[in-house]
């Protein structure tokens, strides 16, 4: 597949996860969502998506148009979707910060304001895999790529960190973890991932536990996790998604951004879980 065709994968798998983690909804504990995980239950449809997807159109249009992240477009497409759908359960923070854009203010200095020197949310890592996909074969410039992606609305450390993190990305699994290292650099994010390479897949439980899944909605509360998830089940999409909805919290988050990093690593994406997901809007032309 070409770059963009990757790109595109990966959005569409980031879309789904997204969808369908929002569906299911936080806040289910690690019991009730594995039994769910068992048995395959999926919600009634069509599955929504929210600000994951919203944010990760744009960046994936943007990379399209440019052949890289542009940063001035990709606050200017981030502002015009936010006006046209606020409703796409925005954080608090980014609602504010996307307001301000699409009034006209420069997202280089606003960006540092937000939380008093930057936000370290798991928004920017919420939209970033396809970035990695886009950039497969270099993933050092796929790394510089989420950096100025987040860039726009993350200036705290561990909010790039994360965005670092999901947006640099392989198409193999199993050294997932030590790659991504390579680029990530020091924060609390990184060493949640370093902690995260410790756990066997038999140890789940504990690594929900001590990776956290997005209950803070920080990045170093959601990233390590999700590369975790991915980095065990990196060539079956259906899996890596329920594993990862099996520890509950910021469900449809953590979700997103294992979907977006295993989708092109698989290959395909579930024709059935496709048609169950919102699709993207008429005037995204890929």
């Amino acid at each position: 597949m070409s770059n963009a065709d990757l790109a595109i994968v990966s959005l569409k798998g980031l879309s789904i996860g997204d969808a369908l983690g929002a569906a299911l909804g936080e806040g289910v504990s690690t019991e009730a969502a594995g039994a769910e995980a068992d048995h395959g239950a999926l919600p009634g449809t069509p599955w929504q998506w929210t600000d994951d997807t919203h944010m990760a159109l744009s960046v994936v249009e943007v990379l399209l148009n440019y052949g890289e992240i542009y940063e001035d477009a990709l606050a200017e497409r981030f502002a015009q979707r936010y006006s046209e759908e606020p409703y796409r359960c925005y954080g608090e923070g980014a609602a504010w910060l996307l307001r301000q854009y699409a009034d006209g203010e420069s997202w280089r200095e606003l960006a540092k304001e937000v939380f008093q020197g930057g936000s370290y949310g798991n928004g920017a890592a919420m939209r970033a895999a396809p970035i990695g996909a886009y950039f497969a074969s270099d993933p050092a410039t796929a790394a510089d790529q989420a950096r100025k992606s987040a860039m726009v609305t993350h200036r705290h450390p561990d909010g790039q960190a994360g965005a670092i993190a999901a947006g640099s990305n392989r198409l193999s699994g199993s050294d997932l973890l030590s790659a991504v290292l390579l680029h990530v650099p020091m924060s609390e994010t990184r060493d949640g991932i370093e902690a995260a390479m410790k756990f066997p897949p038999s140890r789940y439980s504990e690594a929900v536990k001590q990776l956290g899944v997005g209950w803070n909605v920080t990045a170093q509360d959601t990233v390590p996790f999700c590369l975790w998830c991915a980095a065990h089940h990196i060539g079956d999409f259906k899996t890596a998604i329920w594993q990862t909805l099996r520890g509950g919290g910021d469900r449809d988050t953590t979700s997103a951004i294992v979907g977006g990093i295993v989708a092109p690593a698989a290959g395909e994406i579930p024709e059935d879980w496709e048609s169950c997901c919102e699709p993207f809007p008429d005037d995204v032309e890929f």
